[in-house]
């Protein structure tokens, strides 16, 4: 690999995906042992021509010599690109860079409720992106969607429910989102679309769980007793995750118990169907 001397990465250290490719830039040689940089450590200096705002919603490379800056997609096209020219040629052709920019956007302003962390009123400095309602309805649609996917895949697996299809998997997890936010009416819409978003996130995650069963199933016949215990251990990782968030997004803790009666209500009324 050929080196990027004298370039910093400032990171979200709060954000495990943005320390793993920083590390992993450094560890494979494109970037020299100064290169990343915790955003919380900006000097006064450093903090004079660097965009802070900017730097906390797309990831920002720091010229120490010239002391210039890019940020987000541009950030790592520079680095990659130095390394492999062809690569950075292909990001900088105007529909591949807009959907890069895109995508980029979608993940940094969602990465919060994707991986969220404790609040730290301590710190001078936290790299917390901006709340932008476009990219987390973006975000809650997409995973409601890929919920209601894997659900109505899984249901094809349990011959003791009834048929099922798409359109009910979609529309009990639109539900979900609904009932939960009849609890959370006090609070404003962005502390709505926050919790939101770590709900469907949950969700997505549960389905991630569920997809290795989807995959072996093309291949193996697998006992419907496997399928309900897998689903069983599912729901109960997904409570698990859904009361760590609660606790850390400061939200009323009886969220998560309408959260199970939620799931409740919904599998009485496909049982009755």
């Amino acid at each position: 690999m050929k080196t990027l001397n004298n370039q910093t990465l400032l990171y979200d250290e709060d954000c495990p995906l943005c320390s793993l490719y920083t590390t992993g830039f450094i560890k494979a040689g494109m970037l020299d042992e100064n290169g990343k940089k915790p955003f919380s450590c900006l000097t006064n200096e450093e903090q004079i021509f660097i965009d802070i705002k900017k730097a906390s919603n797309e990831i920002a490379l720091v010229d120490n010599k010239n002391k210039t800056v890019t940020y987000g997609i541009d950030s790592l096209l520079k680095v990659i690109g130095n390394s492999f020219p062809w690569m950075e040629k292909i990001g900088t052709i105007a529909p591949i860079k807009f959907f890069l920019k895109k995508l980029y956007s979608f993940i940094s302003y969602n990465r919060k409720v994707i991986i969220p962390n404790k609040k730290e009123n301590g710190k001078a400095l936290q790299c917390v992106p901006s709340f932008n309602y476009k990219y987390r309805i973006l975000y809650i649609v997409f995973a409601t969607f890929m919920t209601a996917l894997t659900l109505y895949n899984f249901s094809a697996l349990l011959p003791n429910l009834p048929n099922g299809n798409f359109s009910r998997e979609l529309i009990l997890a639109f539900g979900q989102i609904v009932f939960q936010g009849l609890f959370l009416l006090k609070f404003d819409s962005k502390t709505i679309l926050n919790y939101t978003g770590n709900l469907m996130t949950v969700s997505l995650f549960g389905s991630l769980i569920l997809t290795p069963i989807l995959i072996l199933n093309q291949f193996l016949n697998i006992p419907e007793i496997i399928v309900l215990s897998w689903f069983g251990i599912t729901v109960f990782i997904m409570f698990m995750e859904h009361f760590r968030r609660i606790r850390l997004l400061e939200l009323p803790f009886y969220l998560s118990y309408t959260w199970v009666i939620y799931r409740i209500i919904a599998l009485t009324i496909i049982l009755s169907l």
